[in-house]
């Protein structure tokens, strides 16, 4: 067992192997502050038979107990992938997979799973740094080592792994994987930040990579083994000098044809009336495999001429200069229904989104190892097989569309209003129509104008654009808007999204080891200027948010309410909750802190719903009148509610100015009874009175208190008039009998 420390930003990051899974090609354990990664790379013994690509798989595997937590639902265990996991195995997939020989063919399978979780040392950059370890360490031929950090921007300055606390205050996220010599990928998410700060943040971040780089470099030196050999396979020279003269000159024409499928037609058709002319050339009996290699030689041509063109003519695939973007138009409200849509085409690529708005109960549930429980702000993206003329199966997303989505979100999220400024839950749905190249980024195009279209009161519209790379040796072209042939025999894909301001998210994926500094910030350059050409085309369709919300959209009351009278609007069991949701349609929403959002499509029906709410939790105040319903009929008087959950009594003697001598002759159960409220006594009994708001009779002697009628006459032990004293006899009160003399 090995165990390599390196003091980095404070904490010890500690590279272990030796130790556990013995018997994978290359193992090793990663610990970083308490987070710990354990990460397996195993090759196959032999290549796979009958493909052209490399064979390379990776999981990311995520364990609640790393953070103390029992699976939900009925299986408690693990399920499906949580979106974290991934986009952490996509990260981990694209930061590797160009360091691996082109030709090498044998499966490899990486597995890394979170053992143990510290919310301040995030697992992702650890499953890249551990994977590039086991993959050196191990005989699977690899061109690392690689590494990563996350860098932060805190008050204008770059921190390399920050705290989750420093986290909270950045302007930027941003996941950097590179070797010692140059950057392989970059994923970030930002607060409308310049292109200089990104550029200072990335150097800022390499310099740190370059320190667990050599660390590796020592782990490699003492356990490091032999790397197996890779077959290469060398196409006859004879059939590629005969050939790819006459297959180049074919497709340089085809490559000059603007539409996308028109052009793939042409080149299919060059293809197979190569093959099928050489079949007959060169005999199987010599040439076994004539057919993949005479493939082979037309995919290589195809990728020299488009190249060639670029570097040498400045002219690419479908005629445009190298910084020049395709037509593009916009539309907005293109469905009658949806809370908001909008459609972006730009060249053939095409994306519908809509927007929907719904109440805050509606937000999504994160079950992960994150601290973050729920979000309220959504971007989904669905790319059909039709979107690129295909037939296929539709199916649940998979790990592109996850992360083209999640990419998007990224994008649009810091102008999305905060929850305190519009109480909704946000959910932008990008399907795909077309497909050329950068879909994710006329996602964020398409789904910023939703949002504006839906009356969503965003800070400011937002962009993207995807650049490519053209590198041979010393010359170096970028590209502006890519499309899918130069995606595909490119060697960038760098996505760049903003809004007038600056930039929210980033991308970029390379196949080449590495760009430097100056090739980064030549695209960041062109990056910038093509999305802010794209913005001014947006605004031809829609440049701000409607004045009005949509009117299919709900409207959003919003109420503070005392914390101890949630459950009165809760009610025994949701019984009053439930009662005003059924008597109006609305959707309500409580948070712990007193936060009612009430949504109701009907404006007449959401303020019914406030009324009542408000109604609930009013107090009842001395002298205030009120209307109630008897609820309880009684021999001294009547209980009226006069608000939910809140009763007085009327007594008997309030009812009426006149003498009652039931309650049933003035008031039944049942019956609404305008009433004042005369006191509430300490412990919240309630007095009330009826006959405070009825007119006094004329010539009527009632309404005085108790006992002011006119004075009653003295006991005449004699004459017998008028009533003995309470508590006497007949017999006077005299002190054998009756009320002793109480003043002897």
């Amino acid at each position: 067992m090995k165990s390599y420390n390196l003091e980095l930003q404070g904490r010890t990051m500690t590279m272990e192997t030796g130790k556990m899974a013995k018997q994978a090609s290359g193992a090793v354990k990663v610990q970083y502050g308490d987070t710990v990664v354990l990460v397996t790379a195993t090759v196959a013994d032999e290549p796979r038979e009958g493909i052209d690509f490399f064979p390379l798989t990776v999981d990311y595997e995520e364990r609640l107990y790393a953070v103390g937590r029992i699976p939900g639902g009925f299986i408690k265990r693990e399920g499906r992938p949580t979106e974290r996991a991934i986009l952490g195995c996509r990260l981990t997939d694209r930061s590797l997979r160009p360091l691996f020989p082109k030709e090498f063919r044998n499966q490899v399978h990486i597995v890394s799973t979170v053992l143990s979780m510290d919310q301040d040392c995030p697992p992702e950059p650890l499953s890249i740094i551990g994977a590039s370890a086991a993959l050196s360490i191990s005989k699977i031929p690899f061109g690392g080592p690689v590494a990563a950090v996350i860098v932060g921007l805190v008050d204008g300055e770059p921190v390399v792994n920050p705290t989750q606390e420093q986290l909270d205050q950045s302007d930027l996220h941003l996941m950097l994987a590179g070797t010692k010599e140059a950057v392989m990928m970059v994923e970030a998410g930002s607060q409308e930040i310049s292109k200089e700060e990104v550029l200072k943040c990335i150097e800022t971040g390499h310099d740190s990579i370059k320190e667990i780089v050599a660390q590796q470099e020592e782990m490699v030196n003492d356990v490091g083994c032999e790397k197996m050999e890779v077959e290469k396979v060398e196409l006859p020279q004879e059939m590629v000098e005969r050939v790819e003269p006459e297959v180049r000159e074919g497709i340089k024409g085809a490559l000059t044809i603007k539409d996308k499928q028109e052009r793939e037609d042409r080149l299919a058709a060059i293809k197979n009336e190569i093959i099928e002319k050489y079949l007959e050339v060169y005999p199987e009996e010599e040439y076994p495999d004539r057919e993949s290699e005479l493939r082979k030689i037309f995919e290589d041509a195809l990728k020299k001429t488009l190249r060639n063109l670029v570097i040498t003519e400045s002219l690419r695939a479908d005629g445009r200069k190298p910084e020049e973007i395709r037509p593009i138009e916009s539309e907005a409200s293109v469905l009658p229904r949806t809370h908001g849509s909008a459609i972006f085409t730009r060249g053939q690529t095409q994306v519908l989104s809509i927007c929907t708005l719904s109440a805050l109960r509606d937000v999504q549930i994160l079950d992960g190892l994150g601290l973050e429980e729920s979000k309220r702000f959504m971007h989904h993206y669905n790319f059909p097989p039709y979107s690129v003329g295909e037939a296929g199966f539709m199916r649940g997303p998979g790990r592109r569309e996850i992360g083209h989505g999640a990419l998007a979100e990224r994008a649009l999220e810091p102008v999305v209003p905060s929850e305190d400024e519009f109480p909704y839950t946000v959910r932008l749905v990008s399907e795909v129509l077309e497909s050329n190249g950068s879909t994710s980024m006329g996602s964020v195009c398409s789904s910023s104008m939703a949002m504006m279209d839906t009356g969503v009161p965003v800070k400011r519209a937002v962009s993207g654009i995807a650049m490519g790379l053209i590198k041979e040796g010393e010359d170096v072209v970028i590209l502006s808007d890519i499309q899918g042939v130069e995606d595909f025999l490119g060697d960038m894909d760098f996505k760049v999204a903003g809004t007038e301001k600056g930039i929210t998210a980033l991308q970029m994926d390379i196949k080449i080891e590495g760009i430097s500094r100056e090739i980064l910030e030549k695209a960041l350059d062109r990056a910038d200027t093509g999305y802010r050409y794209i913005l001014d085309k947006m605004a031809e369709a829609i440049s701000e948010p409607r004045a009005e919300l949509s009117p299919n959209a709900p409207r959003m009351i919003k109420l503070q309410i005392p914390v101890d009278k949630i459950r009165d609007v809760i009610g025994p069991g949701g019984k009053m909750i439930n009662k005003i949701i059924a008597d109006t349609g609305v959707d309500i929403d409580i948070d712990p802190e007193g936060k009612v959002f009430i949504a109701s499509v009907d404006p007449e029906n959401g303020e019914k719903a406030r009324q009542m709410v408000e109604t609930l939790v009013k107090e009842v105040e001395p002298g205030e009148v009120y209307t109630g319903k008897v609820t309880r009929v009684e021999k001294y008087g009547a209980f009226v509610e006069l608000l939910p959950g809140k009763e007085g009594l009327v007594h008997i003697s309030h009812l009426d100015h006149d003498r009652v001598e039931k309650t049933e002759d003035v008031l039944n159960l049942g019956d609404e009874v305008e009433v004042k409220v005369l006191d509430i006594d300490d412990r919240g009994r309630i007095d009330l009175s009826r006959k405070a708001l009825l007119s006094k009779p004329p010539g009527s002697d009632t309404g005085k208190p108790r006992g002011s009628g006119p004075p009653r006459k003295p006991y005449d032990k004699k004459g017998g008039s008028g009533k003995p004293p309470r508590g006497g006899s007949s017999r006077g009160g005299d002190r054998k009998g009756g009320r002793p003399d109480r003043n002897k």
